[in-house]
């Protein structure tokens, strides 16, 4: 099926299928086509072909169906040592295993296979076989060489499923929060021009900047601040009071480990709201663990096609009108929690702690 369009057209053909089903899922429950399409990062064009084939064929119409030879036909490489050298893809980097660079391409691939089984292959020949084992060459993401493997598969295995837990027994709400900065001469994303000319982008020679703050939880609710002075832990703790001033029950907060957080001043105001709030740390250098971070690259993206601010007030105003728009599409802000290395929030009992 290449009914797919952008980036779903890199993904696997099991991840191809899984977004088809989930998208008609979506439209079965009733959702608006044009919000399917925001939350799943699809074109419109795609959810209505998908919307016709479900209705044409049910699931069987989604479902992907292997083409070309049968598996194993005229392969040089045995299934035993496909799986090795796809796994040696998958777990290291080629320096690891003595060859050059820290990125994977055809070539370094074809050498892995020589060094390892003495056979020379072309790179449209190593090419085949990576699409035969689900493999698509894709922008990696990037961690911090400081980040703590351990301390990452400690918030996942036991810190964040007891967090879930207690915020279960004690009927609270779970947000995650974290604080971006804007700045008048940020521009981001793409524009079209003539090749071979870059287009310019004009904007006031007035640098200036604002700050917010903001949190989200899986029922697709979301808190914000905005402010024009740095972040530090008396802005910190005005947020706070403005978190605990929008519920009834307990607020669980997870933020990153920036020293405004974890300071004396934001510590002793804790101190006196034992009952109403409960700051949570995430392991350092780990931003992709929080779903926030997926609000602040929104926002970014975002500006540039509205920017207009000639002033610092006009852009405060520009930032608040997104959070409000973002407050009033509860199903995208639940879409941040989609994202693949978010999506442990929603492991059993999703939407509802």
């Amino acid at each position: 099926m290449s009914d797919l369009v952008g980036d779903a057209r890199h993904l696997s053909p099991s991840a191809q299928e899984a977004l088809r089903l989930r998208v008609v899922a979506a439209l079965v429950a009733g959702r608006d086509r044009e919000d399917v399409a925001a939350v799943f990062g699809v074109s419109l064009k795609a959810v209505d072909i998908w919307w016709a084939k479900w209705r044409a064929g049910g699931r069987e119409a989604l479902v992907m169906r292997p083409r070309g030879k049968p598996v194993g036909v005229h392969q040089v490489l045995g299934e035993a040592e496909q799986a090795a050298v796809r796994q040696a893809v998958l777990d290291h980097i080629p320096c690891d295993l003595g060859l050059s660079g820290q990125l994977w391409t055809r070539g370094q691939i074809g050498e892995l296979i020589f060094k390892l089984y003495r056979v020379r292959f072309t790179e449209p020949g190593v090419g085949k076989y990576l699409k035969r084992w689900g493999l698509t060459f894709q922008r990696p993401d990037k961690r911090a060489v400081e980040q703590d493997v351990e301390a990452v598969r400690v918030w996942h295995e036991e810190t964040w499923p007891a967090i879930r837990a207690k915020a279960k027994a004690e009927n609270a709400e779970v947000l995650f929060g974290d604080q971006v900065g804007v700045r008048s001469d940020q521009v981001t994303g793409r524009t079209w021009g003539a090749k071979g000319s870059t287009p310019i982008v004009r904007r006031t020679g007035n640098r200036f900047s604002v700050n917010a703050m903001s949190a989200i939880s899986t029922r697709g609710r979301m808190h914000f601040m905005v402010f024009t002075e740095s972040f530090d832990a008396k802005v910190m703790c005005r947020f706070l009071t403005r978190i605990v001033g929008h519920f009834d029950r307990k607020v669980h907060l997870i933020v990153d480990r920036h020293s405004a957080h974890r300071s004396k001043t934001v510590q002793a105001w804790l101190a006196g709201h034992t009952d109403e709030i409960e700051l949570h740390f995430l392991p350092s250098y780990s931003p992709e663990l929080n779903p926030d971070e997926l609000v602040n690259a929104d926002l970014k993206r975002s500006l540039p096609h509205t920017h207009r601010a000639r002033n610092q007030a006009e852009l405060a105003a520009e930032t608040r009108r997104f959070f409000h728009r973002r407050q009033r599409q509860p199903h995208i802000v639940r879409g941040y929690f989609g994202g693949p290395h978010v999506r442990y929030v929603l492991d059993e009992n999703p939407l509802s702690f």
